[in-house]
């Protein structure tokens, strides 16, 4: 598997169909190969989803003219895409993780309806997976991709992790013409004030250098006085922004890693906007390849 095919997980139900719909256009646009990944769960699912068929022949048999059908009518509107399947079973979020690393996926596409949803691959799976997975995912919910990325928000606060994700962003916005929306906390704290002015500064001469289009914007605490994950929710909401980009700043734990307190809040928050992903480790993969 070379580093250009996205994994599409499937579950076959709306918001899946979704992130097929934006794997799609992201293959289309950047020359991308797609597999769709079906996982065959430990639990009842799949006896559900088949009117309660148990048998493991039948329920493959169903699940490939099923893939069948959604390559065919993909291939409809996008000829150019290659499209492969695949069909694996195992704990959901460990199967998806273990194939996007092993087989050197250039990223995962997603749905989930947060943390209160399915308990499948569109419910908390999804932080699982994010926490796992060593390539970026983008978790998709209700909104659709349409003409692509036209707006993305790129939140900046003081972690080291946050400045990563500011050339994934050029990288992105090259692509699909976007406007980058770069928020940041602008409070009274004098201290905070002039330090997270100085990396606003450094992210300024990124996105010039590159050439990026981009706007600023201070989240005035008047205006904004939540958390920086509920604030950078609202202003993505009131520009009805098609992409939210964040680093999932994983924290370790007892024994595995868990997404920092404010990707947590991003990914389960239930809205509508896709949020992509990036770990400390997938940044180095863009400085290196595409900026050099």
């Amino acid at each position: 598997m070379n580093n250009n095919t996205i994994l599409v997980p499937l579950d076959f139900s709306e918001v899946a169909q979704n992130a097929l719909g934006h794997a799609l256009k992201v293959a289309d646009v950047y020359k991308n190969e797609v597999t769709l990944l079906h996982i065959m769960d430990e639990g009842n699912f799949i006896g559900n989803l088949f009117g309660g068929n148990n048998n493991a022949e039948l329920v493959k048999e169903a699940i490939d003219m099923k893939l069948d059908k959604m390559i065919a009518e993909a291939n409809k509107q996008y000829p150019n895409v290659k499209i492969n399947k695949l069909t694996e079973s195992g704990k959901i979020y460990k199967v998806i993780a273990n194939i996007a690393n092993d087989g050197n996926y250039d990223s995962i596409i997603m749905g989930t309806n947060g943390a209160s949803g399915l308990q499948q691959i569109t419910g908390s799976n999804a932080s699982r997976v994010i926490n796992y997975a060593k390539v970026p995912v983008v978790v998709v919910k209700e909104k659709s991709i349409g003409n692509g990325y036209e707006k993305i928000v790129l939140p900046i606060d003081l972690t080291r992790e946050s400045r990563q994700k500011v050339r994934w962003a050029v990288h992105v916005a090259k692509k699909f013409n976007s406007t980058i929306h770069v928020i940041y906390e602008n409070t009274t704290n004098e201290e905070f004030r002039n330090r997270i002015h100085a990396v606003i500064n450094q992210t300024q001469d990124i996105l010039d250098t590159n050439g990026a289009k981009y706007i600023l914007r201070g989240l005035e605490e008047d205006k904004y006085p939540d958390s920086f994950a509920e604030d950078t929710l609202a202003y993505a909401n009131e520009i009805d922004a098609d992409l939210i980009m964040i680093m999932s700043q994983q924290e370790k734990g007892f024994n595995e890693f868990l997404l920092g307190s404010y990707a947590q809040q991003i990914v389960n928050n239930g809205g509508r906007i896709p949020i992509m992903c990036i770990n400390s480790n997938d940044a180095g993969i863009i400085l290196d390849g595409v900026f050099g």
